[in-house]
C-alpha cells in the first residue's frame, strides 16, 4: 500500500524543494498514484485551511517562505556598507525576513529605493535569512549614457557616440568600472559637474569593442533617435501604480483564456478562449473570445506615462533587448496577462456561424485571469499529438477548441483572400556573449495562424464598433499599390511567363493568384519579393481608406496596446463610447489625431529601420568569420552602382559593386530593373539565382560586399572595354531596343 505523506513531511518537501511544489511535483516525489492523490489533495486542502500553505496558481507554498524569484526594494547600506533589500510580495503572518543582495561584478549600481528582481537562496545567517542575485533592475531612472571611454589619470572621461550628445562626461577612479581606454560602455548620471566643468558619470556596464555584436543595438538606438529613456516622472507613476480590481469589471476568471506567443516573448497582452456555441440557431457556430490588457486603466490622458508613450509611438524589438514603449513595472507587469493572476482587461466576445462568418460581437471591460502562458511550438506540439504536461490538461478544453474556431474562421479568409506572401522571418540566435550563434528561419505554424486571425478578428469589431458609434479613432489604413508599381509588378510577371490581367480593378485574389502559380518555380521568391515592393506602407490616420492587404474595409488596431500607441487610442475610444470610466478618449486627444497618426507612423517605420540596420550589423559579425567563403543567392535589387544579392543561408543582403561586374559598360534600366552588359550582352536582373563570394563583411556598417561568380547557373563572362572609368558607351543591342522591350528582357539567363 502506497504510503500518504503526513502533513509534517508534505511541508517539509515543500520548504525544501521551493521550485517544485505544485500537486503533480508533490505527488511525484511521494510515488503516488491514482486514488491516492485525491488523499494528497485532502492533505494539501486542509493545510491551506490552517494557514500553512497557500495556493498560488496551481502551486502550493509556506506563506511564512518567499518565492524563489521576487521583487525587492534595496534600502539603505548599513554601516559596513552591505546592501539589504525588503521583499514587496511578502504574505507571512511572522516577523519579515531580512534580504542580503549579493551583486556581482558585473551588476549594475543599485541604490537605496532601488527595486529589482531577484533570485533568492534561504540560508541560516545571524543577520539575514535570504541571499538575493539580481536579475534585472525594475523602476529606476537615472540618465544613461553610450560612449567611448577615454582612460585619464584621474579615471577617465565618455565621449558619447550619440550626435546630440554634445558634453563629455568625467568618470572618477572608483567609477570606472575597470573599462579600459577606447571601449564602448554604458554609464549614468553620478552627480552634478565635477571640478573639469564636466558632468559626472559612473560606468555600469563595459560593452567592449564598439565594433563588437553586443554593441550592435545600443548604437542603432542612438544612432536613430528611439528614446530610450523614460521621465523621472513616468516611472514614478508607474512605481505607483497598483493592481486593478473588480470595481464595476466584468468578472471574467472562471474563462480558461489562455495566452500564447512566442517562448521568448517579452510581454503578453493577449488571450483567447473558444468553445462550440450552444445556440440551436447556429449549428456549428463558434464563440470567440479576445482579451487585450486594459493598458488605458494605467496610462491616462495626459499623463507623464501618456506622454512618455506617445513619444516612442511603439516598442522597438532587437535580438539582444528591447526598448518598451512603457515602463518595466507596467509592460512586465501589471500590463502583462501572466499566467494564475488577476489582470484588467478589455475583452471581446464574437460569435461566428459554421462558414467563419461573424454573427455578432460585443466588448466588455472585465477581470481576466490566464490559466497559462503557452508558447506556439509547444501548442503546436500538443495538437500534432505530442502534448507536453501542462498542454495534455488544457488539450481538450481548451487547445482543441480553439483550434476547431481557427478552422472555421480559415473559411472565411479563404473567401475573403488576405494577400498571401511568402517571406520567413528570421529569427537571431545570440549567446551570452552577445555573439550570433545561428541564423534560423522562423517555422509558420497554424498556432501562428491562429492567434493572427483572432486578433484581425478582434481588430475588425473595434473599428465595426466605433464607426457604428460614431467615434473619433485611428485606423490602420493600407492603401491599394501606385499605378507605376503594378504595371512594373506586372512586367515582372510576364517576363517570368507568368498572367497578372489588366483593366480590371485590382484585388488580393488576383495578386494570390499570381503568387500561386508561381510557388514551387525558380520565379517564386522574385515575384514574392516583386509583389511586397509594389505595396504601400500602412499608416495609422483618423480617415479610413480601408486595409488593402487583409481585404478589409474598416480595420483598427486594438490588440497590442502595451507596444503600439495606436491601440491605446482605439482602447480609450471605446472606453468612451461604452462610457466605462472617465480614462477614455479625451477631446484635446480627439482633435490632434491627424497629428498623433502621422507622428506614430513615422516613430514605427524609425524603429522598421532601426531593428533592420541592427539584424544587418549582426549578420555583418556573424559572416566576417567566412570572408572568402561562397553562397548560393539571389539578385533582389538592381541600382546604377552595382546588384543586391539575397543569400539563401541566412536572408542577408551584400552588394556587388558594378565595377567588379567587368571591364565592360553596364547599362542601367530603372523600369526593368536590370544592368545590360555593352559588350558582352550579359543582363542582371531581379531574382535570378546567383553564386557569390563574400568579399568583405563590415559589422560596423552591416555592410556585405560580395563578388559575383556565377550567374543562373553559368560562369560570369568578362567583357574587354574598359570599366566604370572609361568611356560611357552603350551597346548597339542596347540602343536599338525600346523601352517596352527592354522591360520585357528575361530576368533569367536561359
Amino acid at each position: 500500500m502506497t504510503h500518504i505523506p503526513s502533513k509534517e513531511e508534505v511541508l517539509d518537501w515543500i520548504t525544501s524543494n521551493p521550485t517544485q511544489t505544485s500537486k503533480r511535483d508533490i505527488a511525484r516525489a511521494f510515488g503516488l498514484k491514482g486514488a491516492d492523490r485525491i488523499d494528497l489533495k485532502r492533505v494539501l486542502k486542509e493545510l491551506e485551511a490552517e494557514g500553512h500553505l497557500e495556493k498560488r496558481r496551481k502551486t502550493y507554498r509556506d506563506p511564512n517562505q518567499l518565492p524563489p524569484v521576487s521583487v525587492l526594494q534595496v534600502k539603505d547600506p548599513d554601516e559596513n556598507g552591505d546592501l539589504f533589500a525588503r521583499a514587496l510580495e511578502w504574505h507571512g503572518d511572522g516577523v519579515e525576513p531580512i534580504i542580503l543582495v549579493v551583486p556581482r561584478a558585473s551588476d549594475p549600481v543599485l541604490g537605496p529605493g532601488d527595486r529589482i528582481l531577484a533570485r533568492l537562496t534561504a540560508v541560516q545567517e545571524e543577520d539575514h535569512s535570504y541571499e538575493a542575485r539580481l536579475i534585472r533592475r525594475i523602476g529606476t531612472n537615472p540618465k544613461r549614457i553610450l560612449g567611448v571611454f577615454r582612460k585619464t589619470a584621474e579615471g577617465g572621461r565618455i565621449v558619447p557616440i550619440d550626435k546630440a550628445g554634445q558634453n563629455e562626461w568625467s568618470v572618477a577612479a572608483d567609477g570606472t568600472h575597470g573599462a579600459k581606454d577606447g571601449e564602448l560602455i554604458e554609464a549614468e548620471q553620478a552627480g552634478p559637474k565635477g571640478r573639469m566643468g564636466l558632468p559626472r558619470a559612473q560606468v555600469v556596464e563595459r560593452l567592449g569593442d564598439p565594433s563588437a555584436p553586443r554593441a550592435v543595438s545600443l548604437i542603432a538606438i542612438h544612432q536613430h533617435g528611439i528614446p530610450d529613456a523614460f521621465s523621472d516622472a513616468a516611472v514614478a507613476e508607474a512605481d505607483k501604480a497598483k493592481p486593478v480590481g473588480l470595481s464595476d469589471r466584468e468578472d471574467l476568471r472562471d474563462l480558461p483564456l489562455v495566452t500564447i506567443d512566442p517562448s521568448d516573448a517579452r510581454d503578453h497582452d493577449d488571450a483567447c478562449y473558444a468553445e462550440a456555441d450552444p445556440d440551436p440557431a447556429n449549428p456549428g457556430g463558434h464563440i470567440v473570445w479576445v482579451a487585450i490588457a486594459d493598458v488605458a486603466a494605467y496610462v491616462t490622458p495626459g499623463s507623464a506615462l501618456d506622454k512618455d508613450a506617445r513619444k516612442r509611438g511603439n516598442s522597438t524589438y532587437f535580438p539582444d533587448r528591447v526598448v518598451p514603449m512603457l515602463p518595466d513595472r507596467l509592460s512586465g507587469d501589471l500590463c502583462s496577462l501572466h499566467e494564475g493572476v488577476p489582470r484588467a482587461c478589455i475583452a471581446v466576445r464574437m460569435v461566428f456561424d459554421a462558414q467563419g462568418q461573424k454573427r455578432s460581437h460585443h466588448f466588455v471591460r472585465g477581470l481576466m485571469q490566464s490559466v497559462a502562458s503557452l508558447n506556439y511550438e509547444e501548442v503546436q506540439q500538443a495538437i500534432d499529438g505530442d502534448p507536453n504536461e501542462r498542454c495534455a490538461e488544457l488539450l481538450e478544453p481548451v487547445l482543441r477548441p480553439l483550434y476547431a474556431s481557427y478552422d472555421t474562421l480559415a473559411h472565411a479568409r479563404a473567401d475573403r483572400q488576405p494577400l498571401d506572401l511568402d517571406l520567413p522571418e528570421r529569427r537571431i540566435v545570440l549567446s551570452a556573449e552577445g555573439k550570433v550563434e545561428s541564423v534560423n528561419f522562423k517555422d509558420r505554424l497554424d498556432a501562428h495562424r491562429l492567434i493572427e486571425e483572432f486578433m484581425i478578428a478582434a481588430n475588425v469589431c473595434a473599428a465595426e464598433t466605433l464607426v457604428a458609434k460614431r467615434s473619433p479613432l485611428l485606423f490602420r489604413v493600407h492603401e491599394e499599390p501606385a499605378p507605376e508599381k503594378l504595371e512594373a509588378l506586372r512586367e515582372t510577371a510576364m517576363a517570368a511567363g507568368l498572367p497578372l490581367a489588366k483593366g480590371q480593378v485590382l484585388q488580393t485574389r488576383h495578386l494570390n493568384a499570381l503568387l500561386n502559380a508561381a510557388a514551387g518555380t525558380d520565379d517564386a521568391e522574385l515575384i514574392n519579393m516583386s509583389t511586397l515592393r509594389s505595396m504601400t506602407q500602412a499608416y495609422y490616420s483618423p480617415e479610413n481608406f480601408g486595409h488593402f492587404g487583409l481585404a478589409l474595409v474598416k480595420y483598427a488596431h486594438f490588440t497590442s496596446p502595451i507596444r503600439r500607441y495606436a491601440d491605446l487610442i482605439v482602447h480609450r475610444a471605446l472606453i468612451a463610447v461604452h462610457k466605462w470610466g472617465d480614462d477614455g478618449l479625451s477631446g484635446e486627444e480627439a482633435e490632434r489625431l491627424e497629428d498623433t497618426g502621422t507622428y506614430i507612423s513615422t516613430s514605427e517605420r524609425r524603429s522598421m529601420i532601426a531593428e533592420r540596420d541592427t539584424t544587418d550589423r549582426y549578420l555583418a559579425a556573424y559572416l566576417s568569420e567566412r570572408v572568402g567563403n561562397e553562397f548560393a543567392g539571389r539578385i533582389s535589387g538592381i541600382a546604377r552602382f552595382g546588384a543586391f544579392v539575397r543569400l539563401e543561408e541566412t536572408g542577408a543582403d551584400g552588394l556587388v559593386p558594378i565595377r567588379s561586374l567587368g571591364r565592360e559598360y553596364f547599362d542601367f534600366d530603372r523600369e526593368a530593373g536590370t544592368l545590360v552588359g555593352a559588350d558582352t550582352g550579359l543582363t542582371v536582373g531581379i531574382g535570378q539565382k546567383v553564386v557569390v563570394r563574400l568579399a568583405q563583411a563590415t559589422p560596423v556598417t552591416g555592410g556585405l560586399e560580395l563578388e559575383l561568380l556565377e550567374l543562373e547557373d553559368k560562369a560570369l563572362p568578362r567583357g574587354g572595354t574598359p570599366g566604370r572609368g572609361g568611356p560611357r558607351r552603350k551597346s548597339a543591342q542596347s540602343k536599338k531596343k525600346s523601352a517596352k522591350t527592354k522591360r520585357k528582357v528575361s530576368r533569367r539567363r536561359r
